[in-house]
C-alpha cells in the first residue's frame, strides 16, 4: 500500500516538473516583438549652468525624447545655442528653452539679465553698509541716505530714499551659490533700479553716505518716512525737513499821475424880470 502511494506521488512530481520545464522552454523559444517609438533630438544642459553663462559646446548634450513630448521652444542642434547667454539658471539634463536665453545680439553676463526699462547701478559698500556680507544676489534692500542740504552740521538728515530694491550682484557674482545663508564679503553691490531711482542713488552716494537695510522678501510695503535730523535723534525739537518756500517780492507799481481838477466855468450874466405874478431870468448874451 505504501509503495503504491509513493509511486503515485513520484509520478505526479515528475509530471509536474516535466510540464513546468516544457512551459519554460516554450516561453523562451517564443519570438519577442520589439516596438519602435519615434523620437526627436532635444538639446539639454550637460551640467548646472548659472545665470548669465555664455553657452559653449561642452555645456550641452543631446537626449532623445519621444516624438511630441518635448517642451515647446526646445532646440535640436547645439549650434543654435552657442555664444548665447542664460537669463535664468538651468540644472543638469534640463532642456534649454528659447525663453531662457538672451538674444544673439545681447551677449552674455549681466546686461541680458536687466529687464527693459530698468538700470543696473553699482555702489561701493563695506562690511557695515553691506549688512555684514548678508546682502546677496536676489535679496531686497532699502537704501538709507545721510546728507546735509546745507553746510550746517545740524541740518544732517537720514532718510530712506529707495525702498524694496533688488540686488543684482554682490561683487562680481550674480548667483547666491549653494549656501544662501553664508555671508560674502564684497566691496561693490549692484542694484536694479529705474532711471529716476538711479538718479537718486547716484546723488545719495556722492553727496552723502548710504546704508543698505536688508528686507524680508515677503514684505512688499514701502512706508513713507519723514527722515530724522540730529536734533530729533537726541530728543530735541526737530526743524521741518523741507525748507520754507520763498515768496517772490512784489513788484512796486508806478504811481498814477495826479488828475488835475477842471477849472470852474464862470456863470453868464443874467437879469431877473418880474411881470405881474410871473418871474423869469433872462441871460444877457
Amino acid at each position: 500500500m505504501r509503495n503504491r502511494i509513493f509511486a503515485v506521488l513520484t509520478i505526479a512530481v515528475l509530471a509536474g516538473g516535466t510540464l513546468a520545464y516544457g512551459t519554460y522552454n516554450f516561453m523562451q523559444a517564443g519570438s519577442v516583438k520589439a516596438v519602435n517609438v519615434p523620437t526627436q533630438p532635444v538639446v539639454v544642459a550637460a551640467a548646472n549652468l548659472q545665470l548669465g553663462t555664455a553657452i559653449s559646446k561642452d555645456d550641452l548634450t543631446i537626449v532623445q525624447f519621444p516624438q511630441g513630448t518635448a517642451p515647446e521652444g526646445t532646440f535640436s542642434q547645439p549650434a543654435d545655442l552657442l555664444g548665447r547667454g542664460l537669463i535664468v539658471p538651468v540644472v543638469k539634463n534640463e532642456p534649454i528653452l528659447a525663453a531662457k536665453l538672451a538674444s544673439k545680439e545681447a551677449g552674455a553676463g549681466l546686461p541680458p539679465v536687466i529687464p527693459e526699462g530698468m538700470r543696473a547701478v553699482s555702489v561701493r559698500v563695506n562690511e557695515v553698509v553691506g549688512v555684514a556680507g548678508y546682502v546677496l544676489p536676489g535679496n531686497r534692500v532699502d537704501v538709507v541716505a545721510t546728507a546735509s542740504p546745507t553746510e550746517a552740521r545740524s541740518d544732517t538728515t537720514s532718510k530712506v530714499v529707495l525702498s524694496n530694491v533688488q540686488v543684482l550682484t554682490s561683487g562680481t557674482r550674480i548667483e547666491q551659490g549653494q549656501d544662501e545663508n553664508k555671508p560674502m564679503q564684497v566691496t561693490v553691490v549692484t542694484l536694479l533700479v529705474n532711471p529716476e531711482q538711479a538718479e537718486r542713488l547716484a546723488l545719495a552716494s556722492t553727496e552723502g553716505k548710504i546704508q543698505l537695510a536688508l528686507r524680508n522678501p515677503l514684505d512688499q510695503g514701502a512706508p513713507e518716512t519723514p527722515g530724522i535730523r540730529t536734533a530729533g535723534l537726541m530728543g530735541g525739537k526737530q526743524a521741518p525737513s523741507a525748507p520754507a518756500s520763498r515768496t517772490a517780492p512784489r513788484r512796486k507799481l508806478d504811481p498814477k499821475p495826479p488828475v488835475e481838477a477842471a477849472a470852474p466855468v464862470a456863470a453868464a450874466p443874467s437879469v431877473e424880470m418880474i411881470r405881474g405874478d410871473k418871474r423869469s431870468v433872462e441871460v444877457i448874451k
